[in-house]
Order: structure tokens, then C-alpha cells, then sequence
């Protein structure tokens, strides 16, 4: 029987994309394992809809199978009350699809040989399963190992913290870290419940008891978080750590890329390096006193830019006001601005292909969410960052980013949450022209280098891959 290796992704292009193009990779270096890739959906499409990729990749990729979830019914997953929320709502996405896993991986197994089941690490109610059919589980961390060391710890920075219970502007020491606040690592716990905390430190239990986890890293990049995890500096009080496999950077291929897009003809009339690019990823919504703000920033700092705009929200004070259902991008910024800036900047509604634009000449520097993903990417291009967290891991991110190995310039945010168009203007300009900047750029052409390096033959990342792949083998071997 062919040996498979099970991939489960949590939904949303950020958890799918990387999982899938890790399927692709696999092949690339053992071809004997074909991919199985289980598909779940929530009852909402707030995580981005995936369905044109999946074609793609099915269309393109021999070896590679993706099979689909019955869709499960519950009132709690149709909304996300508090981004807090978002692991507690995926654990329970995963655990009411345990049932219909079983099954597949049941059926899978009467003409597979099963070798593991790859987890994002929102799927861990699926460990009940691979451990009931006696097949290995390894998590899958979309994310870095800087980010990854600060759930590990997270149980112990719990006790330590007497539940959180601090001052949220306090410094924390986390093995493998640079300095973070106690409000960047903590997550909100609005309800009193304590909930999504519990979640959290569920899942960093859970994944040093697998049988590893895989990173979407290379060693070279954090080679802080990554000793501090090999050392088991970071495990939870009574654990041990698993091994670990940093085996990136794994970046979207393109292989849903729709045709030429026009951003691309423009940056070609633009000179090298002149071009600030502003996207946010697929949940990256701003409200229109921010966009406004964004807009005179740009404006004022006088340098090229390519703004990828999304709509703010349905719940947004002015979009309420506006009685078409749809109403166009213009409508939120200042009156007159595509205008006056048409000779140097061009506004995109919702979405451009991010990783062609990134690695296109004319572009000189990224202002992002700093979600990993995009972080890679940027790195792998060279091109450095205004960091602009929202949620989730992405304040640790920045911090990597800014204060371990200075490849980004943080924004500064208001007491009430807006970035002004002068904080703006003022890190545009530091970032494109200043010496400072120029020390930037240079250190994140080094790290271009050091990723490219990282997957080729004898690279940290190959290597770890192939470890990875033997010893699954290897394991099967002797448990046949």
C-alpha cells in the first residue's frame, strides 16, 4: 500500500495556504508519498474563501487529494464575538468534524499506509482521533518559532502571572522572545471567563505531546525562539518538547493568481525602489477615520504608493450612512484624493497578488499586519516593513521584526487606536530615505539570501525535511 501523509489545515487562506503548498513541497522531495488534504468549512466565510485555490492546486498537482467535510450546524460558529474567540470557535469547529475525521481516516487506511496526521494547531480535538487509530500526529505552525515560544510558555506565563492578573503595560521574559508587553501577548478576556485562555493553554499542552511540530521557519531566520524551543526552555511546567522541523519558508506558488493584474502594468512605470506598498491581509479592515488618516499620510509624505483598500465593515459610523449596499472605495477616502494623487499612487480595491508585487523592483518597502505569512514573504523578496499589528501573534511578530532583527520600523498607535496620517508620513519617510532605512534594507537582503539558502540541497530547511520524511518511513517500517 502507498504511503500517505494527512494534512488538516484549520479553514482561512493564512492556516490552508501554507499547509497545502508544505503538501506540495513534500512531493517535491519524495514523490513516493501521495497527500491526502482534509477540507473543513465554517459556517461563514469570514476567514476568506480558499474554493478557487483548492481548484487550482487539484487542477495542477498530481499526488495531492483533497477531501471535504460534511459541513457542521452551530449557532456559536456563525459569528466571532471577539477576535479572542477565534480559538475557542475552531477547537469546536474541529471537534464536532472528530466523527467524519474518523471515518475518512478509516477508510484512508484500508488502502493507505497512514504514516501521520499534520494538524494546524486550531485542529487539536483531532489528536482524540489519531490517537484512537494509532497514527502519529504532528502540528503544523503556521506562524514562527518566535510566536510559537510565547504559546508554549503561555501556561507558564498564566501561573507566573497569577492568571494575568498584572499590569497589561508590564515587560515579560519569555525564553526565545525579545521584550513584549503583558497586553501583546495576553489575550482579551472581555466575558470574565477565562475561556479562550483555557483554549490556549489546552493547545500548548497538547502540542508538546504530539509526536513534533513543524514550522513555517527556517533556523536561520529565529535562531533565538528556535534554540530556546530545541532546549525545552519553553515547555509548560512538567512537560518535555517534542522535536521540531523548521522547513520553511513554504509561500504560496500562485497557483491561483488571477490574470495580469493592473497594479503590476503600473509598477512597471515606476522607478526601482520607489514604491510603498500598503496590504493587510485577507481580514485586514480598517474604519473610514483610519483609511482618511492613511489617505492624508500618503499624500503628505509626497512617495509613490500601491494601497490595497478594503471596505470597512457593514458597522463602520459612516459606511451607515451610505444607502448603497456596495458603494465604491472613493467614498471613504478624502474628497479629491485618487485625484491628486493619480500621477503617483494607485488605490486597489480588496486584493492584488501580493507576493508578484512584493517581488516586483519598483518596491521599496511593505507596511503590513505583520501576520507571518506576509512577513515571509516580504523577507524572501527583501523588502523591508512598517509593522502594523491587529490581533493575534502579530504584536510578537512586530517585536521580532523591529527589535530582534531590525528589519522593520513600528507604527505608533493612538490611545484610541488610529495611526495618524503625520505617525504615517513620518515612518514613510524614514523608511524610504533615511539612513535608517538603508540600514533595513540591507540586512533584509542578507535574510533573502539566508531563506534561498535554506531550501536548497543541504540547507537547514531540507535538511529538516528529510529528517522529517525518514523518520515517518522509519516509523512505519517498524510498527509493520
Amino acid at each position: 500500500m502507498a504511503d500517505t501523509i494527512v494534512l488538516y489545515p484549520s479553514p482561512g487562506r493564512s492556516h490552508l495556504v501554507p499547509m497545502v503548498e508544505f503538501g506540495k513541497l513534500i512531493l517535491k522531495h519524495d514523490p513516493s508519498f501521495s497527500i491526502t488534504i482534509i477540507i473543513s468549512t465554517l459556517p461563514n466565510d469570514v476567514a476568506g474563501d480558499t474554493s478557487q485555490y483548492i481548484s487550482a492546486v487539484s487542477a495542477t498537482t498530481a499526488g495531492i487529494t483533497f477531501h471535504h467535510l460534511p459541513a457542521v450546524s452551530d449557532h456559536d460558529l456563525t459569528h466571532y464575538p471577539s477576535i479572542a474567540e477565534v480559538p475557542r470557535l475552531r477547537s469546536i469547529l474541529a471537534l464536532q468534524n472528530n466523527p467524519n475525521l474518523h471515518q475518512t481516516l478509516l477508510n484512508l487506511s484500508k488502502t493507505s499506509n497512514v504514516n501521520a496526521l499534520v494538524i494546524d494547531f486550531f485542529c487539536k480535538p483531532a489528536v482524540q482521533v489519531s490517537s484512537s487509530l494509532k497514527i502519529p500526529a504532528y502540528f503544523f505552525y503556521t506562524s514562527g518559532a518566535t510566536a510559537l515560544a510565547q504559546i508554549i510558555y503561555f501556561p507558564n506565563t498564566f501561573e507566573e502571572t497569577n492568571g494575568l492578573k498584572i499590569d497589561p503595560e508590564t515587560f515579560l521574559d519569555i525564553p526565545g522572545l525579545p521584550t513584549v508587553r503583558a497586553k501583546d501577548v495576553f489575550l482579551p478576556d472581555k466575558d470574565g471567563t477565562g475561556r479562550a485562555h483555557k483554549t490556549v493553554i489546552d493547545i500548548a499542552i497538547q502540542m508538546t505531546r504530539s509526536s513534533g511540530i513543524i514550522i513555517n521557519t527556517f533556523e536561520t531566520l529565529e535562531q533565538r525562539a528556535f534554540k530556546a524551543l530545541k532546549d525545552g526552555k519553553c515547555v509548560p511546567y512538567g512537560e518535555k518538547m517534542p522535536p521540531i522541523y523548521c522547513t520553511g519558508p513554504v509561500l504560496a506558488t500562485g497557483s491561483d493568481q488571477k490574470a495580469e493584474h493592473e497594479c503590476l502594468s503600473w509598477l512597471d512605470s515606476q522607478p526601482t525602489a520607489s514604491v510603498v506598498f500598503l496590504c493587510f491581509g485577507s481580514m485586514g479592515f480598517f474604519s473610514t477615520k483610519q483609511l482618511r488618516e492613511m489617505a492624508v499620510g500618503l499624500e503628505t509624505s509626497g512617495f509613490r504608493f500601491l494601497w490595497v483598500v478594503r471596505i470597512p465593515p457593514p458597522g463602520d459610523e459612516f459606511r451607515r450612512t451610505l444607502a448603497v449596499p456596495e458603494p465604491d472605495v472613493e467614498s471613504f477616502l478624502p474628497e479629491g484624493f485618487l485625484k491628486r494623487t493619480k500621477n503617483r499612487g494607485l488605490v486597489v480595491k480588496s486584493w492584488a497578488p501580493q507576493l508578484a508585487v512584493l517581488n516586483h523592483d519598483s518596491v521599496g518597502g511593505f507596511v503590513n499586519h505583520c501576520g507571518w505569512n506576509s512577513v515571509l514573504e516580504a523577507v524572501c523578496a527583501g523588502v523591508p516593513m512598517l509593522a502594523w499589528p491587529f490581533v493575534a501573534e502579530q504584536a510578537v511578530n512586530r517585536a521580532f521584526l523591529v527589535e530582534e532583527i531590525k528589519v522593520a520600523l513600528a507604527v505608533t498607535v493612538s490611545e484610541e487606536g488610529l495611526v495618524s496620517g503625520s505617525e504615517l508620513e513620518k515612518r514613510v519617510t524614514e523608511l524610504m530615505e533615511s539612513d535608517n532605512g538603508k540600514a533595513l534594507r540591507e540586512r533584509i537582503k542578507g535574510m533573502k539570501e539566508q531563506a534561498r539558502l535554506a531550501l536548497k540541497e543541504g540547507g537547514c530547511s531540507q535538511v529538516a525535511l528529510l529528517s522529517w520524511l525518514s523518520h515517518l518511513k522509519k516509523g512505519r517500517v517498524e510498527t509493520s
